[in-house]
């Protein structure tokens, strides 16, 4: 299941019931009020800055820069492919007048299927940055949960709250550095797996949709 930074800040609070409730009195409306109870549980807070630990991470700054050079391959390949196919309209164009109507439509026809599969491919890459980053936020993010939740039992608090969420607190809640030491020695790296989305009517490699060039024609269908 993925879990999103609002997500997390749902799950943390979900923390704040350690101890307080059980299954039965959770779901059971009360006839009268309780009794408040002889030794009432000490309200022990704990606040976790989510954000900077997905910013200054260890594995956060190297999921962002295997991000960013993987997309700046893809802008190379593209940009080239993108005049490759503008020298080729550019060709078409000037064959026009030479070629009869029938031959010109078909060169167009064909022309114009690149295009197809190069807009493809473009987005199929798009889909491979974002499903790769969604991954790896993803491992850090469950990583990250099960550090609070120790440090949560260790400190026997009952409530955790995201900084997000909060608008002044006192700075001594705030156990963050201690999730990030924690964090950095449990993931000081993480490597990003760039796995093209499955198309379900792809010819090619499962997975993946290269685009035709003007040096090999996109082929006919049957």
């Amino acid at each position: 299941m993925s879990v999103t930074i609002r997500g997390l800040a749902l799950l943390i609070a979900a923390l704040a019931l350690f101890g307080l409730l059980s299954p039965a009195q959770a779901q059971q409306a009360p006839a009268a009020p309780a009794a408040a109870p002889a030794n009432p549980p000490v309200l022990n807070v704990l606040v976790v800055d989510v954000q900077s630990l997905l910013q200054n991470s260890k594995s956060a700054k190297m999921v962002r820069q295997q991000i960013e050079q993987k997309r700046s391959e893809y802008q190379k390949e593209m940009s080239h492919q993108e005049d490759l196919l503008r020298q080729e309209r550019d060709t078409l164009q000037r064959q026009q007048s030479s070629l009869s109507a029938d031959a010109f439509n078909q060169k167009g026809r064909e022309f114009q299927q690149k295009l197809n599969d190069f807009d493809k491919n473009m987005q199929a890459k798009r889909q491979t940055l974002e499903k790769a980053n969604a991954e790896a936020l993803e491992k850090i993010n469950e990583v990250m949960l099960k550090i609070i939740a120790e440090i949560t039992k260790e400190r026997k608090a009952n409530l955790v709250f995201s900084r997000s969420e909060l608008v002044l607190f006192d700075q001594g809640f705030d156990v963050s550095d201690e999730v990030l030491q924690k964090l950095d020695e449990q993931l000081p790296t993480l490597t990003v797996n760039f796995v093209p989305p499955v198309a379900s009517n792809a010819p090619n490699a499962p997975g993946q949709t290269p685009a035709a060039t003007p040096d090999q024609p996109a082929k006919k269908k049957k």
